[in-house]
């Protein structure tokens, strides 16, 4: 894993007003936590963190040059704006060279699945140990010739060297199933649809048209005879 350094602030100034300067100002307000020091309040380079986040993750590594002095840390909960995507505060963990740390590192499927297979993936990271200096940034799954029917686990992973499971080891990550046929789809939305309620159309059957204008015809001939 790169390390990749920034340049932070102390910050002095506090809650919403305050954030919202540091934020106008191009930076993102961060707090720093751990070793049992007192939270330490920052501002980063917005464009450079967002470079570091593009390239590096939401694990990398950081070593943020505060005051004269570097502090190493990794992230732990970023926050941005629903709409504008922008970063709004950053939860920085502190760490050490050599010091062992757990993080979620995102799983990343490679492969082809077989025919007639559907994939289900019932989670997106996994949970590890390893050295804050040797983070992955993604661990990846092969689905290449895996059959129908097999659960892969979180035991069943090829962990970077370093790198320990830090959850449960049976826990199952993918399943591949069969895929429904198109009978199976059209039923399981015919019975959707039922349950919301969803009254579909029908065609008009042929000669309701000319069955009404018989009618009409017949009235009419009707009347005439009648006068």
């Amino acid at each position: 894993m790169a390390e990749v350094h920034l340049s932070a602030e102390l910050r002095t100034e506090f809650g919403k007003g305050g954030a919202r300067r540091t934020r106008r100002a191009g930076k993102i307000p961060a707090v720093i936590y751990g070793h049992g020091a007192d939270p330490r309040h920052v501002s980063l380079p917005d464009r450079e963190f967002a470079n570091a986040i593009r390239h590096g993750g939401h694990n990398v590594l950081l070593t943020l040059e505060i005051e004269g002095d570097e502090q190493l840390v990794i992230p732990k909960a970023i926050q941005r704006h629903a709409i504008k995507n922008t970063y709004e505060h950053v939860d920085l963990v502190a760490v050490r060279r050599g010091e062992k740390v757990t993080i979620d590192v995102p799983l990343s499927v490679v492969g082809e699945i077989v025919v007639e297979g559907l994939l289900a993936q019932e989670r997106t990271s996994v949970s590890i140990e390893a050295e804050a200096t040797h983070l992955p940034t993604q661990i990846e799954i092969s689905i290449e010739g895996v059959q129908i029917g097999t659960q892969i686990t979180a035991a069943d992973l090829k962990l970077p060297s370093g790198s320990v499971l830090a959850g449960d080891p049976e826990q199952v990550l993918l399943i591949i199933q069969e895929a429904p046929t198109a009978e199976q789809i059209e039923a399981e939305m015919a019975e959707a649809a039922e349950e919301l309620g969803i009254v579909e159309d029908q065609p008009d059957e042929p000669g309701d048209e000319a069955g009404g204008d018989e009618s009409g015809a017949d009235a009419s001939d009707g009347a005439e005879s009648s006068e």
